[in-house]
């Protein structure tokens, strides 16, 4: 039914509801720059956080495995002194040269195990203090990140709060326009904002010019448009152009006609002297 309705539309009334379906949209494009740059603020700030919350659980994971390598040296270094002690009492139970050499070659390859576990052993602790100093830093800035965030997070709220009422009545109030509007030209419409940076599908005549790229329109094409026949998009940017009258702008022709009033007056009083 709304269609059908919007078929049977005239051009000058298509242009004037397009007219005002883009000041609505405008209006709640106004709403959302309210917000400015906090919703990707926040987005990036939870983002951050979520990259921490990695980073601090691989730093514990890394502190975790080298106290495990700590714990397994320092058992093999319980082992070898076992095998140390038990091969020393063995060399004094000795009965020829070819055991003696064996047993000390052993209690030798013993104390050289026990000298590189103690060596793992220092390595990993200089590793546990470089990465709980690293978990320690990435803590402090989590915590700094996540106090960040819900001040972003309140303010944009806050924000949110103030425009959402009101631009929930502008969605509404654009939506209703837009089932008057034909299918084709309201998709034009929409692509033509999407392509322009300051999303103003459709303007009016400004000073002989486009509203929207600011070039100059011929004099025949503005006549075309105040005639309100049909839908003249500008030759530079495509958007659509209405002229001021049906824009519901005020135009200064008045101030155009004060010189014309002078001369005809001054003409009179020539007259007048003849």
């Amino acid at each position: 039914m709304a269609k059908k309705e919007a078929a049977e539309l005239s051009v000058e009334e298509r242009l004037k509801t397009l007219y005002q379906l883009q000041t609505t949209l405008s209006a709640i494009d106004e709403k959302r720059a309210l917000r400015g740059e906090l919703p990707l603020e926040v987005q990036d700030l939870e983002d951050e956080i979520e990259g921490l919350n990695i980073r601090i659980e691989k730093i514990r994971t890394e502190i975790k495995e080298f106290k495990s390598a700590i714990s397994q040296k320092k058992a093999e270094i319980a082992e070898a002194q076992a095998s140390v002690e038990r091969y020393n009492k063995q060399l004094n139970e000795v009965k020829n040269n070819r055991e003696y050499d064996t047993l000390s070659k052993e209690i030798e390859f013993q104390t050289l195990e026990i000298e590189l576990c103690n060596k793992k052993i220092k390595e990993a602790v200089i590793k546990v203090d470089e990465r709980e100093r690293d978990l320690t830093h990435a803590e402090e800035a989590l915590k700094e990140r996540e106090s960040d965030l819900v001040l972003k997070r309140n303010e944009l709220d806050e924000i949110m709060l103030e425009t959402r009422e009101e631009e929930e009545r502008l969605r509404e109030t654009a939506k209703e326009l837009e089932e008057k509007i034909e299918s084709r030209l309201l998709t034009s419409f929409k692509r033509i904002r999407k392509s322009v940076r300051n999303g103003l599908g459709i303007v009016y005549v400004q000073r002989d010019a486009c509203g929207g790229c600011f070039n100059k329109i011929p004099p025949q094409r503005q006549l075309d448009i105040k005639m309100h026949k049909k839908i003249i998009p500008c030759e530079y940017c495509g958007r659509i152009i209405v002229d001021p009258e049906l824009a519901g702008v005020r135009t200064d022709n008045a101030v155009e006609e004060k010189p014309k009033r002078k001369r005809s007056i001054r003409k009179t009083k020539e007259e007048a002297g003849e």
